[in-house]
């Protein structure tokens, strides 16, 4: 218990410490802010809705810009200037979700939402003493045209698909489970990654209910329907939507089908024997007392509101109403529309979907109030980080941006950084960095045609890299800590966040991502 403690108070300790050094550092690192001819702060972010993006996320919106290739958003950031250093309340923010949960795990149960908001603060606080307009225009940028989207969506898929119950006799053996998974993988490039996830992990955690290891099998549903399924479509995962909006085809994703394919193939194999050396391992049966029942779905009228959901993404896409200035963020119309859409499916799914249903369905608040308290502390603490990258070869990542010349680079460097970042930005750097590349001078609209033809090859490189790598870490993609959280509640253990990346992802994940690489890069 006192080591414990211990470990809280060096944290708190080494946070207040930080918060006074990191305030003194961004105040002289002040007069080196950039000048702008408007002299207005805001307007020098009128074309940030471009991207707006999910922190790990599902929901893109913006327009097409038209500018030459490799320009980003044609105006100075912040980016420029702010140090690697900057990034360590982010670095902070996840070693917190990682060792908290192991040394004080009732310390963090109870107050994970107030260590979220002083790693914020510790952020927050004094880039806002040093940048001032600039820094809140960030702070509500992010907030607005990126936190609030995401929770939306987050907790309209979870709110609908908490009222859709499979009863009956389904039992997990290493046949059903492995069905479940691909019926999912199919399911993640229509409805959404976040969307298959959250429909299948409650039938697929009540039908394992009786097995005794049960993390591998949470784990492979994370790796293949939470992430690599939403590879097919820009339905399936946001940076793929974001392509979607920067002119590449609705179904040119389907040119990464092979890589999809193999990957699949590959990770249900592997999961396949696992489960069967388990199962028979465990020497389990199914309870003899047990009363068969045939199966059958209760709250099927939700499904209407799950179209509804994905209907509103896609048509926030494919629509143009205008833009709307919100506190100096510009975003879309359609997009606003969308979120308010998002959250009518999901009242009219509270309204409609018996209360006895969703108790039936273990259905709580606390999965998406997690995910709300801690995310909000990952998206602001990773302002730093989404601006150096977006910087480019102007940034403090300037060095890794500019090795990126073969498609494996892209591959991997993309994939790499999805891991723990925005992949939506990372996609948009690597996919701006390859048109620079190859047609400097071009605008968007005219080189994007060529880089999906000519040199298809980095396109696909930067679309499965942003996709695939986002199984390798809980943060990686939206439904990755969803389905984490659902799961623990149900009482099924799950790996800490450095178990998850070192039992699993090193072992599982980067030898099948060497074997794409080989194969096709």
């Amino acid at each position: 218990m006192i080591f414990k403690k211990l470990i809280a108070a060096i944290f708190l300790l080494g946070l207040l410490s930080f918060s006074i050094f990191s305030g003194l550092a961004f105040a002289s690192s002040q007069d080196n802010v950039p000048t702008h001819a408007s002299g207005n702060t805001a307007a020098n972010h009128d074309q940030e809705h471009d991207v707006t993006k999910t922190g790990k996320k599902e929901v893109l919106h913006g327009t097409k810009t038209h500018e030459p290739a490799g320009t980003g958003h044609g105006h100075e950031n912040l980016g420029e200037i702010l140090p690697l250093w900057s990034c360590i309340p982010f670095a902070c923010m996840l070693l917190s979700i990682a060792l908290f949960p192991l040394v004080a795990p009732n310390f963090w149960h109870h107050h994970f939402g107030k260590i979220s908001a002083l790693w914020a603060a510790s952020l927050g606080i004094p880039f806002l003493v040093a940048f001032k307009g600039t820094a809140l225009h960030e702070i509500l940028h992010i907030i607005l045209a990126d936190y609030v989207p995401f929770i939306i969506l987050l907790w309209a898929l979870y709110t609908v698909s908490g009222g859709i119950l499979l009863r009956g006799s389904l039992r997990g053996t290493p046949i059903v489970n492995t069905t479940i998974l691909i019926i999912g993988t199919i399911l993640a490039s229509w409805m959404g990654t976040t969307g298959a996830a959250m429909l299948l992990i409650r039938p697929f955690l009540r039908a394992n209910n009786y097995r005794k290891n049960r993390t591998f099998m949470v784990v492979f549903f994370i790796f293949l329907v939470a992430n690599v399924g939403g590879s097919l479509t820009p339905l399936g995962d946001p940076p793929l939507f974001l392509g979607f909006l920067h002119g590449v085809t609705f179904f040119w994703t389907f040119k990464i089908m092979p890589h999809m394919l193999l990957t699949v193939g590959i990770l249900l194999v592997i999961y396949f024997f696992l489960d069967l050396y388990h199962y028979k391992k465990e020497g389990v049966t199914v309870p003899e007392d047990e009363a068969k029942e045939p199966l059958k779905l209760e709250g099927i009228h939700n499904f209407l509101f799950l179209a509804g959901v994905v209907g509103s993404v896609l048509m926030s896409g494919m629509v143009d109403l205008g833009e709307i200035n919100t506190l100096g963020i510009h975003r879309a119309a359609q997009d606003w529309l969308r979120d308010g859409l998002l959250i009518v499916m999901g009242i009219l799914s509270l309204v409609t979907t018996s209360k006895v249903l969703r108790e039936d369905n273990d259905f709580t608040w606390f999965p998406i109030v997690e995910v709300a308290y801690l995310f909000i502390g990952i998206f602001i603490t990773m302002i730093p980080c989404l601006l150096i990258l977006k910087a480019g070869a102007k940034g403090e990542l300037a060095f890794l941006i500019s090795t990126v010349k073969e498609p494996f680079h892209y591959f991997w460097i993309t994939g790499a950084l999805s891991s723990f970042l925005d992949n939506a930005p990372t996609y948009l750097t690597f996919f701006n960095t390859a048109i620079g590349s190859f047609y400097s001078g071009m605008t968007e609209s005219q080189a994007v045609p060529f880089l999906m033809t000519e040199n298809a090859i980095y396109l696909k490189a930067i679309s499965a890299g942003a996709v695939f790598f986002g199984a390798c870490s809980y943060i990686g993609n939206a439904p990755n800590f969803m389905v984490r959280s659902i799961s623990e509640e149900a009482g099924t253990p799950m790996p800490s966040f450095f178990g998850y990346i070192l039992k699993y992802s090193l072992v599982f994940l980067v030898p099948t991502f060497v074997v794409i690489t080989f194969i096709f890069f």
